[in-house]
């Protein structure tokens, strides 16, 4: 389907639970690698998986694709990004709001956030305090970002959420370091805000993958260690735990 943006439209991939609904629903939010198989046009195996889960949960499930409805691969190689996590797709998130809310067999206010790694930066920067919808419609309620980049936001002296907000990661994640992300966490409960950090040990970026052999990657632009080489790979007790923690986040009232 088409989700109208200002500058034309992006192409959503939609999942749909059985029956009439009205149905809460996920906003997914994709990462550097985009939404796709490489080489293909098949849905990469890690937004599959959640989208069929999600869906068979009783939530409708809304991808919008960032990067190839701009004529863009992927983006984990390029510095100097056209489409930001601060900016544009911050915009595509709202506009995938606004989308479901017009939507008969959907809940308007039942409508939450999920992200990983850039798409996780981009849940952080959408549900800033400074950032609310003035459209009158609606806000997201609940937000889940796996393996963010924190740093931008945990260095803003006006950083606040304004919903529930569930981080995971590893802490032994060398592409998005979670440092940043507990002292943003941190910084936020100090306000009293609702952000909960859960930090796997030992684990890595991508480890909530179906299927992902624990590999090194190369050509990555921001990497922790500077030298663009990042180690990746599922974590199938982490990936378990993720599983159970987000279904029950999302359901709470």
């Amino acid at each position: 389907m088409w989700i109208p943006v200002d500058e034309g439209n992006l192409v959503g991939v939609f999942y749909r639970p059985a029956g009439p609904g009205p149905f809460p629903a996920v906003i997914a939010l994709h990462g550097c690698g985009g939404l796709w198989r490489e080489h293909g046009s098949k849905l990469s195996m890690r937004h599959a998986d959640w989208g069929e889960r999600l869906a068979a949960a009783g939530f409708a499930v809304l991808m919008p694709d960032s990067y190839g409805s701009r004529g863009l691969g992927s983006q984990c190689g390029v510095k100097d990004l056209t489409v930001r996590a601060g900016r544009e797709r911050v915009a595509d998130a709202a506009a995938a709001r606004i989308w479901l809310q017009q939507r008969a067999d959907i809940k308007p206010s039942m409508i939450s956030l999920i992200g990983w790694s850039g798409g996780g930066s981009t849940v952080l920067a959408a549900i800033r305090k400074d950032r609310s919808p003035a459209d009158g419609r609606p806000d997201f309620k609940r937000a889940v970002a796996f393996y963010p980049a924190c740093r931008v936001q945990s260095e803003s002296p006006s950083f606040a959420v304004r919903m529930p907000l569930l981080i995971l990661m590893g802490d032994a994640d060398d592409w998005t370091p979670a440092a940043p992300c507990g002292y943003l966490a941190k910084a936020a409960q100090a306000r009293r805000e609702p952000v909960e950090l859960v930090l796997y040990p030992g684990v890595l970026h991508d480890f909530d993958h179906p299927r992902l052999d624990v590999r090194e990657r190369e050509n990555i632009a921001y990497s922790a260690s500077g030298t663009g080489k990042v180690t990746v790979g599922t974590n199938f007790a982490a990936r378990e735990d993720a599983l159970k923690r987000v279904g029950a986040f999302l359901n709470l009232p």
